[in-house]
Order: C-alpha cells, then sequence, then structure tokens
C-alpha cells in the first residue's frame, strides 16, 4: 500500500501502527468516496446554532475546508460495531453467548456514556474472527440492511443538521470511526456525505482474512487518518471542522481549526470548555445517553444486558 505524503508533522503519540491504520483508512476512503446526489436540508428546528459576534460558519465555497465527523454517539446513538453485531446474529453468524456479550458491551456504553478500550477491541476481535472467510461484498449487502434494521432510526438529528451545512456550503464530510470501513462507507452513503474513514480489514481476492491493515482506527489513529487524507485532498486543516463526543478524539481535534464537542463525555467537556471549543449536546439531558439497554435479539442477551446493567448504575451511585 502506498504511503501518503504529509501536510503537518505527526504527534508523538502515533505509532508506527496507528499512522499504518490512518494511511490505509484515508486511502480506502478515497477509493470509495462517493458522488451520490447531497439529500434535502435537514428541515426546520435542526439548524445549528451560530455564537454571537462569530463570522458565518461554514465559510460556503471554501474547498480547502472540509468536515470530520466520529460516528458513535455523535452522529448515531450506541456504537455501530454492536448494531452491526445485532444484525450478523440474526443471520446466524455466531451463537447466542456471542450476543450476549455485545448486548453487555452496549448496555455499558450506553451507561457509561464513553468508550471502554477492552470492550471496543473484544468487540472487534470477535468481529474480525465472525468475518474471517465472507467475501467482502456479502457484508456490504448485509450491511445495507442492518442499516435499515438497526441504525438509520438512531441519527441525531443535531448533529446531521452540522454536516448538513457543510455540505450545503459546498464542503466535504467524512466519517471518522473505529468500526470497519464498509459499515461507515455504507452509512456516510446513506446520510448523503462524502465518504467515511473507518477500520480497514484485511482481504485477499475480495475475501477477509481475519486481521486488520494497522490497527483499530481509535485514538491517535483517527488523526493519522484525518492527517493523511486532508494530505491527499489538498485540504488546509486550520480551516476544517471536527466533531466528536470522546476525549480519545481529542488527537483529532487538535488538528483542525474549529473542534467541536458533540455529547460529550465528562473529560472532553471539561477539555473544551479550557479551550473553549464549541460545544453541542442534542441529548435530552446530558445522562440521557446514560439511561437504557438497546432491545437484544433473544431474551438471554436481553437479560444478560439488564443485569450488567443494572449491576453497573449500583457501582456508580
Amino acid at each position: 500500500m502506498a504511503a501518503l505524503g504529509w501536510l503537518t508533522p505527526r504527534r508523538r503519540s502515533a505509532t508506527a501502527r496507528s499512522v499504518l491504520a490512518g494511511e490505509a483508512a484515508a486511502e480506502a476512503a478515497r477509493k470509495s468516496s462517493l458522488a451520490a446526489e447531497q439529500p434535502a436540508g435537514a428541515g426546520p428546528g435542526t439548524q445549528p446554532a451560530v455564537r454571537d459576534g462569530e463570522p458565518e460558519f461554514p465559510v460556503v465555497g471554501d474547498d480547502r475546508a472540509a468536515a470530520f465527523f466520529d460516528l458513535d454517539n455523535t452522529v448515531m446513538q450506541g456504537a455501530a460495531i454492536f448494531h452491526f453485531g445485532r444484525g450478523l446474529y440474526k443471520r446466524k453468524f455466531f451463537e447466542r453467548r456471542e450476543l450476549t456479550r455485545f448486548a453487555w458491551q452496549q448496555a455499558w456504553f450506553r451507561l457509561a456514556g464513553v468508550e471502554d478500550p477492552e470492550h471496543m477491541q473484544d468487540a472487534r476481535d470477535s468481529a474480525l474472527s465472525i468475518v474471517k472467510g465472507h467475501r467482502v461484498s456479502e457484508l456490504m449487502s448485509i450491511g445495507e440492511e442492518i442499516y435499515d434494521e438497526y441504525m438509520a432510526d438512531r441519527i441525531w438529528p443535531g448533529t446531521r443538521a452540522l454536516a448538513q451545512a457543510h455540505l450545503d456550503a459546498g464542503q466535504k464530510v467524512w466519517l471518522v470511526t473505529a468500526a470497519p470501513v464498509e459499515t461507515a462507507t455504507i452509512i456516510a452513503r446513506r446520510l448523503g456525505l462524502t465518504g467515511a474513514l473507518g477500520t480497514v480489514a484485511e482481504s485477499v481476492d475480495g475475501v477477509y482474512t481475519g486481521r486488520l491493515v494497522g490497527e483499530p482506527l481509535h485514538g491517535p489513529a483517527k488523526a493519522e487518518a484525518v492527517r493523511a487524507l486532508a494530505a491527499a485532498e489538498g485540504l488546509d486543516l486550520a480551516r476544517c471542522a471536527a466533531y466528536s463526543d470522546s476525549h480519545n478524539d481529542i488527537p483529532m481535534l487538535s488538528l483542525v481549526g474549529h473542534p467541536y464537542a458533540i455529547n460529550p463525555d465528562t473529560k472532553l467537556r471539561r477539555h473544551a470548555r479550557a479551550l473553549d471549543w464549541r460545544l453541542r449536546d442534542y441529548r435530552t439531558g446530558r445522562k440521557a445517553a446514560k439511561v437504557g439497554i438497546p432491545a437484544a435479539a433473544g431474551v438471554g442477551a436481553l437479560a444478560g444486558g439488564t443485569a450488567a446493567a443494572v449491576a453497573l448504575r449500583r457501582r456508580r451511585h
């Protein structure tokens, strides 16, 4: 895989594997960049707010600016990889005990409001073992169905309006996520976005090998992906915007001139306030994302997720 050039120096936190993951994600995103027609405006009551005294943003016609959106809990409620896992279970890709684990991890994510690195790694390892030997085209087709079943109704209208504002200004809009690039690309296309940077799973002759290219696109790797894509697209990062809910994405947010904290976790909220970053919270109250558990297919999985959620609540109080 050809290495991409760089516009700005890398942060010291980047490892060789995160650089490789970022470059792979950028290359995959450019190859799959979609020229789909943009949907109609986001509709009344969902337009993003502008702070008093600030110039209009995004700047119409600025083709050296773009927007980068985290996916999980920023654009969509919950984690895409867990919704994808539920869809694969429904299609008998794996057993009930695996779904129980998916349900517990998703419950933890919803209740705690932050990503747990061990849970995310476990989910990715499970997903890689599940898709190994399957054709990329098969998973893409299934992913379209899973989006309709589990994801379409979980898009935050407020964040969608922010993305639409960039599109209406003539700018490109990219998802940046640890979810598989194929899943992220489907979501981006359905939302009328330009494309997606996501975790790249290795495939040979169109068949998944069960290995990753580099590492999951998480934390510093996201920043590397954005940096690589900006270099390839001729973007000025100082004129770009980035949006995320997680402190894990501070490296990505720090790259751009217009960082936004969306539905932020506690650490990101504190960091954003200290640096006077813009904040948006589209939840019904700050703790809304910490209430309730997603429905899971199968009584055993739901019971397991509920018990775990209750136990976690008791520990937190």
